[in-house]
């Protein structure tokens, strides 16, 4: 069984790319975002099932929940996730965990 992915904020830069890497390692994902633009579109495309606002009811068959850091502690989802006891990581945990084992190359600072 494919562990469920659900990242909060999937329609940001950083967010969209690790779940693009879920996507390809087959693992089951889901988002969500304040509003739709074409990198969440993109997504869908790839099979990603994208939610349009926050709500704990996209929860539902939850593995595992990643955030960005543009994400309040209030946000219903993220506070849903820790009552549900369902793993709760941070978008640099979750990528330090993707990458683990594997070279990388890393660019900073491009602001």
């Amino acid at each position: 069984m494919n562990r469920h992915i659900h990242l909060i904020g999937i329609g940001g830069i950083g967010m969209s790319g690790i779940a693009r890497l879920l996507l390809e390692r087959g693992f089951k994902v889901s988002g969500s975002d304040q509003k739709s633009n074409t990198v969440i579109e993109q997504l869908q495309t790839l099979g990603a099932e994208v939610f349009i606002g926050h709500d704990a009811a996209h929860l539902k068959g939850v593995d595992e929940v990643i955030y960005s850091s543009a994400i309040r502690e209030d946000n219903p989802e993220l506070m849903a996730a820790r009552k549900m006891g369902v793993v709760v990581l941070r978008r640099a945990e979750a990528l330090a965990q993707l990458m683990q084992g594997r070279k990388v190359i890393a660019v900073t600072g491009s602001h």
